[in-house]
């Protein structure tokens, strides 16, 4: 004989039927030393909000002791353990390009993927990563002279920062990068879409920073896996502004340095937030509240 009354059981059996007829959203973070990233619960708090069952998987290649080659076959199980897509980071944005059946325009502009839609049996490269920045720099530097910007790094991620820079009317972005050749592709790829003299390259750091207005790092340098900075901390002086797209931690030695001789600075957390801002959207056609989700990276 019961007595009618709800049990534990009950509990759980009532929370499993909610939680089934809930929309599910499944998709993951492809990269390499990826498992300290804030990304996944970003994505699955702001889908919890938004009335969804949203499970975000990390695919960290290193963990898995696999390469960029791997990612043909990543992309094939995605697509048929039926992923709504998959963000893309280091080393990935560029070598998962000839793996897609389309680009968007910015996407193709930049040459850089952060983001893959899988939908109706296609593959569809985005890029929010320079939406990311660009909205970021924005809301905390908004009022900083950029007649000349020096960057440091052109792969995939400088890329999306450059062109960003660019568009929030920067004069000139100067490459910096241990791969000449890279930084001069970037460059001409960039002075092709924005004008003559927007873009160049440079081989002397002390030249380039000395007639900067501000510095953006978009190498890997500062994170946890690769410490140290692009540049000698003696060059930094308070009439710079310094931006570092590194978001854990979110205090690099750059960064570091720089708030010690009084420049301003911004971390990579902003671009962090709104770059998963852009691709919540691809990914769900919802739009995710963006105020909340920097709430919740700053709790984090």
């Amino acid at each position: 004989m019961t007595s009618g009354r709800p049990t534990a059981a009950d509990s759980d059996d009532d929370d499993a039927k909610r939680l089934s007829s809930l929309p599910s959203v499944l998709v993951g973070l492809v990269g390499a030393g990826i498992q300290a990233s804030r990304t996944p619960s970003l994505h699955e708090r702001e889908g919890a909000r938004q009335g969804l069952r949203y499970v975000y998987k990390l695919i960290d290649l290193e963990a898995l002791g696999l390469g960029a080659s791997a990612l043909p076959d990543i992309l094939t199980a995605a697509q048929r353990f039926g992923f709504a897509g998959l963000n893309i980071t280091h080393p990935c944005k560029q070598a998962v390009i000839p793996l897609l059946d389309d680009l968007s325009p910015d996407a193709a502009a930049l040459g850089a993927v952060n983001t893959v839609v899988l939908k109706d049996g296609r593959r569809v490269g985005h890029n929010t990563d320079w939406w990311g920045f660009a909205q970021s720099f924005r809301r905390e530097l908004p009022d900083v002279r950029r007649e000349r910007v020096v960057q440091f790094g052109a792969g995939g991620a400088g890329a999306a920062v450059a062109h960003a820079l660019l568009t929030l009317g920067t004069g000139e972005v100067i490459l910096i990068d241990t791969d000449q050749a890279r930084a001069g592709n970037l460059a001409a790829s960039l002075r092709e879409r924005f004008g003559d003299r927007r873009a160049s390259c440079s081989f002397s750091v002390q030249d380039a920073v000395d007639a900067a207005d501000g510095i953006v790092n978009t190498t890997p340098l500062g994170m946890a896996k690769y410490p140290g900075m692009a540049l000698p901390a003696e060059l930094l002086r308070p009439e710079l502004w310094v931006a570092d797209i590194v978001y854990f931690p979110l205090e690099t030695e750059l960064l570091r340095h720089a708030r010690a001789r009084g420049c301003r600075t911004i971390s990579g957390g902003g671009m962090a937030v709104f770059q998963a801002v852009g691709a919540f959207r691809l990914f769900t056609d919802r739009d995710p509240d963006a105020s909340r989700m920097l709430r919740h990276f700053e709790e984090m």
